[in-house]
């Protein structure tokens, strides 16, 4: 403990040091014109593996209420939805499994040492101003240690206030209706403090029945009709608010941010429809704080970029359900986390950096011999960047050391791994149009506070999950001001393999599993993307996108099993989606298409386990226009057009065709 004061205490003592510099166009502003904004910075580092990106105002033309919805049009991703507005959503990387996927938050990665999942359904897309999906890792030296780990990395930067000459505030607010009696305002406001110091306050409250009308119908393994049914979503409602206030400033040689986020929530459990049960008794209490500090300082050729965050994390689970035994339980979660990236230019062509993060972990709950664990996670990594203008590398190496300590029991051993990296890329053409890129890495997930300690399933002898990834990729990207201004495509060819896979397996008991690492999983796929700007005429700009996945995912633990060499559960061959839109003269069209091919729900494929292909279409109207000084935007959306019956979950219907409608006015 006196250790755990010591680190604290140079934690508390780091928190002083200032953070970030943004200088960002506001692109999801309405039009305006922009003076230009000179500031010290490092020269952008290109990808060497590019990353899909949504933007400001495209993110807002996708008919997505969360992060979770809008990650579904990025190829490789498959997002488990549990159906609803307040339903859980967690997001799987080219089949490696939730906890593979790291998630950063305006630089800092989101925990959740409990069970490894962050629900992404948490997260409005109303402040964020870019979402970005690197597979392998960003391409970039320059950054925490911990970031070096994760298989792929979802990053979320919210927006940044950028002030005119004469300009000392803005103000934005939105209210949002439709289905299932969703009631949705929220507020943005910012300020300029001074000519170094800006700061802005983000509020949202989402309220909702969470009630819409589902087809129930099911066949039994013989073909007969068992069920046909329409119902209506019962414990689907939720009752949230976020509330996040952002500080930053620039210094003469570095930048810093200030960021204190919580979002409170109270929401039914949307259960699975089984046997014409249409409700259930789970309500999840959701209160999720944090705050954190970024500072990054420029110093001729060595740059430093630092971060500390506090973190708390309060669920209050409760299970009234008549059938099922009655669970009232509270879960409480703390984090403290630091961190030091450091980066030397050794020559206009190659650097080199290391890293160092402390993090502490506790859970608490008020559950009968619960063993309140706490774990110490130490991350360094060492890595260097070549660029040579028509060929670039990258290769780093990061070890994490890990010890837990629970309460009145022999905690299990220190773990210690160690993570390889290397990226190329290069530019066989003269004009830099075309580039081939390869990548090869070992990560691995730690084996969660669940995964050990949970009573009557934790094994404490778990070892971590690990993963080895191949990439090979093209990439054709062209600009031009001819009729076609953007032309992009992009094509990946990967193998993954996932090794002491943690798995649930029964103990011979009725209701009583434990946790093994058994699973051996053989992963191949192709990624595709293409994305088209057209400018047919003046004033008339048409972008299309598109991106297709295919998969083979099969389980090759042992030949043993009846499932030996199946697709595992729930990642389909074949998925895309595709998104057309128009603007001109202030209005938006927007058409976006999903597609999700069959699956199986269960480890063996067979009939009984198969789940049905589904897709939706979705469509937008928008209209910008000024009243003086003040912008206004109007947005109607029609979702699930075509109001498709299907299911993301087994047994966890989602909405048919549903309507929303915004209002926005900014000055």
């Amino acid at each position: 403990m006196r250790r755990m004061k010591y680190y604290l205490l140079i934690a508390g003592a780091l928190s002083i040091l200032p953070t970030e510099l943004y200088a960002a166009e506001r692109a999801d502003s309405l039009p305006h014109q922009l003076r230009e904004v000179v500031v010290t910075a490092r020269k952008p580092v290109e990808d060497i593996i590019p990353a899909q990106v949504l933007n400001g105002d495209e993110l807002r033309r996708l008919n997505s209420n969360s992060v979770a919805d809008a990650l579904r049009y990025f190829s490789g991703v498959q997002v488990k939805d549990y159906g609803g507005v307040g339903g859980i959503k967690t997001v799987n990387i080219r089949s490696m499994g939730t906890n593979h996927t790291g998630v950063v938050y305006d630089g800092v990665e989101l925990g959740n040492a409990q069970n490894g999942q962050i629900d992404l359904g948490q997260f409005s897309l109303d402040n964020i101003e870019s979402l970005s999906l690197y597979n392998g890792q960003k391409s970039e030296i320059l950054q925490p240690a911990k970031d070096f780990g994760s298989a792929g990395t979802i990053y979320m930067r919210t927006r940044t206030p950028v002030f005119d000459d004469g300009e000392t505030y803005h103000a934005r607010a939105t209210v949002r209706t439709g289905s299932f009696d969703l009631l949705n305002p929220s507020a943005l406001v910012e300020l300029k403090l001074s000519d170094r110091i800006s700061a802005s306050l983000s509020a949202e409250w989402i309220n909702s029945s969470g009630k819409y009308k589902f087809r129930y119908r099911r066949v039994n393994p013989a073909g007969e009709l068992a069920y046909d049914t329409t119902a209506v979503r019962q414990n689907g409602d939720i009752n949230a608010t976020r509330i996040e206030l952002n500080t930053h400033g620039r210094l003469n040689s570095g930048s810093w941010t200030f960021k204190v986020y919580n979002y409170n929530s109270e929401r039914g459990v949307p259960g699975a429809i089984v046997n014409n049960v249409w409700r259930r008794g789970e309500r999840i209490w959701d209160t999720n704080s944090f705050a954190q500090g970024r500072y990054t300082g420029f110093f001729g050729r060595f740059t430093t970029l630092n971060n500390i965050k506090y973190a708390f994390y309060r669920t209050h689970y409760v299970n009234n359900d008549d059938k099922q035994v009655k669970i009232d339980n509270l879960y409480r979660q703390k984090e403290v986390y630091f961190s030091s990236a450091n980066e030397y230019e050794l020559t206009g062509q190659w650097r080199v950096s290391a890293s160092y993060d402390f993090m502490w972990n506790t859970l608490d709950a008020d559950v009968y011999g619960f063993v309140k664990p706490d774990r110490i996670s130490q991350f360094v990594s060492v890595a260097t960047a070549l660029d040579l203008d028509r060929f670039k590398a990258q290769a780093s190496v990061q070890g994490t050391f890990v010890h837990d300590r629970i309460e009145g029991q022999q905690a299990p051993a220190d773990k210690h791994v160690f993570s390889p990296a290397v990226f190329v890329n290069g530019y066989p053409l003269r004009n830099k149009d075309f580039s081939i890129r390869l990548f090869y890495k070992k990560s691995f997930r730690m084996p969660t506070f669940n995964d050990l300690y949970y009573a009557d399933m934790g094994n404490s002898l778990l070892s971590p999950e690990r993963v080895e990834q191949y990439n090979a990729g093209v990439l054709y990207d062209h600009r031009s001001r001819s009729l076609i201004s953007a032309a992009r495509v992009s094509a990946d060819a990967y193998y993954n393999r996932v090794k002491d896979k943690i798995v649930a397996y029964p103990k011979g008991q009725q209701f009583r599993w434990t946790m093994l690492n058994l699973g051996l999983v053989d992963i191949r796929g192709i990624d595709v993307t293409g994305l088209l700007t057209l400018n047919p005429c003046r004033g008339l700009y048409v972008t299309l996108r598109g991106q297709y996945t295919f998969q083979r995912a099969i389980d090759i633990t042992s030949p043993a099993d009846n499932y030996y060499r199946h697709q595992i559960p729930y990642i389909p061959r074949h998925s895309g989606s595709a998104v057309a839109n128009a603007q001109w003269r202030g209005w938006g069209l927007n058409y976006s298409w999903i597609y999700v091919g069959s699956r199986y729900n269960q480890q063996e494929n067979i009939r009984y386990n198969y789940t049905q292909p589904w897709y939706t279409s979705d469509v937008s109207l928008s209209k910008d226009f000024r009243l003086g000084k003040v912008g206004l935007r109007g947005l109607i959306e029609v979702n699930n057009l075509l109001s498709q019956d299907y299911d993301v979950i087994l047994n966890y219907p989602m909405p048919k065709r549903n309507y929303r409608f915004s209002l926005t006015v900014e000055i």
